[in-house]
C-alpha cells in the first residue's frame, strides 16, 4: 500500500523541549553533535535497529521510520535492502531538511524509495496496516504521551509486522554504570551547549534520566498491544532496542478517522 502524500502540521502549540520547534534549532549541527558525543557508537547502535527491522524471512516492503529527524536510520534501511521503501516521519521541519540535503537521500527521493514528511507521533496521518514494519530512534523520550504513540504505531503495522524502539536511558546496572552516568549527565550536556551554542543538549540529559526503566516500557509494549517483547542493552546500558510485534490476527480500523486505535490496552492517558 502506497503512504498518502503531503504533510501533516501538528497542533500548532508553542515550542516546547523536546518539540519539533527545539530541534529545528540545531538541526545544522545535529549529526555532528550525535557522532561527537556518542563517540560515533549512534551509528552502530542504528544498524543494530536496522538488523531487527529487516530480520524477517520476508522482509517488510514498507516501512515507516517515525522521529525520522535527518534520515539516518531511513537511509541506512534503504542501503541494506534494495527493494525497501521508507517513509521519514518528524516534527521538525529544519532536520527533515537536513536529511533531504544529503545525497543519498536526494536519490532515494527521486527514485520514489523515500518519502519525507512533517507530522506528529500522536496522529500518525495513515490507514491502519499501511507499513510492513515501523521504527523509531532517539525519539520517542521526546513525545509527551509514549502510550499513545505506541498504540499509533501498532495500529498503522500490519499484523505480524515489528515496531522497533532504539532509546537512550541513564545507566542503573553495572560497574561501569557510574562512568556513563557522568558522561550523560556532565559530558553530554556540556559538550553540546559548547559546540552548539544553545541549551537544548541540557535536555537531552534530563530526557534520558525521565525515561523508564527498560521493565517499564517493555510493559507500555505489551499495554499498546504488542507481543513478544523484548529488549537488548546497549552502551554500557545508556541505549536499549526494544521490539514488539503486532498480532498475526490483529484487525483494526482501515480508515484514518481515529488514530488511536481499540487494541486491547491502548489508553489516551498519559503513560510514564
Amino acid at each position: 500500500m502506497s503512504p498518502p502524500s503531503g504533510a501533516f502540521d501538528g497542533s500548532g502549540t508553542p515550542p516546547s523541549q523536546g518539540s519539533g520547534a527545539m530541534f529545528d534549532g540545531i538541526a545544522e549541527r545535529y549529526d555532528l553533535l550525535n557522532r561527537l558525543m556518542s563517540l560515533g557508537l549512534d551509528r552502530r547502535w542504528r544498524r543494530r535497529l536496522v538488523r531487527a527491522v529487516l530480520a524477517d524471512p520476508v522482509p517488510p516492503a514498507l516501512v515507516l521510520d517515525l522521529a525520522t529527524g535527518t534520515a539516518d536510520v531511513a537511509l541506512a534501511l534503504l542501503r541494506a535492502d534494495r527493494a525497501l521503501r521508507v517513509v521519514g516521519l518528524d516534527p521538525s521541519a529544519r532536520m527533515l531538511a537536513q536529511g533531504a540535503r544529503k545525497g543519498a537521500a536526494r536519490a532515494a527521493l527521486a527514485a520514489g524509495r523515500l518519502r519525507l514528511m512533517r507530522g506528529d507521533a500522536l496522529r500518525l496521518p495513515y490507514g491502519a496496516a499501511t507499513f510492513g514494519a515501523c521504527c523509531v530512534a532517539f525519539g520517542i523520550r521526546n513525545v509527551p504521551d509514549r502510550l499513545a504513540a505506541l498504540c499509533e504505531l501498532r495500529r498503522v503495522t500490519a499484523p505480524g509486522g515489528l515496531v522497533a524502539v532504539l532509546e537512550l536511558g541513564e545507566p542503573r546496572q553495572g560497574l561501569l554504570a557510574p562512568l556513563a552516568r557522568w558522561h550523560v549527565q556532565r559530558v553530554v550536556p556540556a559538550l553540546g551547549a559548547w559546540l552548539s551554542g544553545a541549551p537544548e543538549y541540557r535536555y537531552l540529559q534530563r530526557s534520558m534520566a525521565a525515561f523508564p526503566a527498560p521493565a517499564a516500557f517493555l510493559g507500555l509494549l505489551e499495554q499498546a498491544g504488542l507481543r513478544d517483547a523484548h529488549c537488548t542493552r546497549m552502551g554500557l546500558g545508556s541505549v536499549h532496542l526494544f521490539t514488539g510485534r503486532v498480532p498475526r490476527d490483529a484487525a483494526g480500523d482501515t480508515t484514518n478517522d481515529a488514530p488511536l486505535s481499540e487494541a486491547e490496552g491502548c489508553a489516551r492517558g498519559k503513560s510514564p
